[in-house]
């Protein structure tokens, strides 16, 4: 992988033991960084710290970093703010510079199928195949009447995870981790409520993308990743009523009385939102076509976007699926002398990536 340590793209179950040191969970967005620390209690954990911080519109496009300098700055003070304490970090990428498919594939070692994978994989990625970093995962779904095997296979292109690298070195941090968005928050859920008996359909809402993950009694099925998010939701108030930016977000979170634009705003949210089911019933349909006998048990949504009151009712309304806000700090126990719980469980939901990212060993 060129000389770098990039560390396996894919999940892993870790051993939770009491001397593991885990990585500092940074989930760099397009609107805010959001960083999380944890360390291991039996097979719990407790939160040491957590916070965010907004970036200037453009820092971050698409997953692409558009001004390094800036975001390693704000992500310098923001850890340097929260006290957090060693430089061992744990980051995830998305957007259109990764490609995450699922293929089939006989049976063999691992060893065999890395090397197979490594001279096979041009036929499944768009991209130059010395531009990439590849990694994979076998789900082993191979049984004794079929000898193929289902794999995750990822690709990451390498200029920009090069990038991530090179702006956290320059300000003093150490990348042991590069992931992919929707395996952090696989990562996250499963570290919190197991997964290996349930079908889950994990659904992000970032600013400027919404991740969908299908986890299948604890692997990975189907991943897709939309360019959809709360922003368009904050940019259509703010035309429909022609008023800032920032009272447009005060509107949609709620921090601003609507009086008479209450019947309006419902409005744009319902048809926003309803974008956004769309998108999810199409994924959960690809699933169903796929895994015919299977069901969905349960949608978890995180991200800002899921702090919209009334959505996760609405998920279940048009889906029939039953549909949750996500804990991610299920099993982090929190001193309430340093960290209240209320602002706790409001930024919860937004937190899903760094905290899933923060449960990843430092020991690659």
């Amino acid at each position: 992988m060129g000389g770098l340590t990039i560390p396996k793209f894919t999940k892993f179950n870790l051993p939770f033991l009491g001397s593991q040191k885990l990585t500092i969970g940074l989930d760099i967005g397009s609107h805010a960084i959001k960083a999380c620390q944890l360390t291991p209690v039996g097979d719990q954990y407790k939160l040491v710290s957590l916070g965010s911080a907004r970036l200037p519109p453009n820092c971050v496009e698409d997953g692409v970093m558009q001004e390094p300098e800036t975001v390693g700055q704000i992500i310098s003070t923001l850890l340097k703010n929260l006290k957090l304490k060693g430089n061992k970090v744990a980051i995830s990428i998305s957007g259109y510079s990764v490609i995450v498919k699922k293929i089939s594939l006989m049976a063999m070692e691992e060893s065999e199928l890395a090397s197979h994978i490594q001279a096979e994989a041009e036929q499944y990625i768009p991209f130059d195949i010395d531009e990439v970093f590849i990694d994979f995962q076998d789900l082993k779904t191979n049984t004794e009447e079929d000898e193929r095997t289902d794999v995750i296979l990822v690709a990451a292109k390498k200029d920009v995870v090069n990038g991530y690298l090179e702006m956290l070195s320059a300000v003093g941090l150490e990348t042991v981790i590069v992931d992919v968005d929707a395996f952090a928050l696989e990562n996250a859920y499963g570290a919190n409520f197991g997964g290996e008996t349930e079908n889950v359909g994990l659904v992000d809402i970032g600013a400027s993308k919404m991740n969908i993950n299908v986890v299948a009694k604890g692997a990975s099925v189907l991943v897709r990743d939309v360019v959809m998010g709360g922003r368009i939701l904050t940019d259509t108030i703010q035309s429909h009523f022609n008023i800032s930016p920032e009272e447009a977000e005060e509107l949609k979170t709620g921090r601003l009385d609507p009086g008479d634009k209450m019947q309006e705003l419902e409005d744009i949210f319902v048809n926003t939102c309803n974008q956004w089911i769309t998108e999810v019933k199409r994924a959960l349909d690809f699933y169903y076509s796929n895994y015919p006998d299977e069901t969905i048990d349960k949608i978890v949504l995180s991200g800002g976007g899921a702090k919209i009151k009334g959505l996760a009712k609405l998920f279940a309304e048009e889906t029939g699926i039953k549909t949750e806000i996500f804990n991610p700090f299920a099993k982090a126990e929190g001193d309430p002398d340093k960290i209240d719980p209320g602002y706790l469980k409001n930024v919860g939901p937004e937190m899903a990536l760094s905290t899933g990212l923060a449960t990843r060993s430092t020991n690659i």
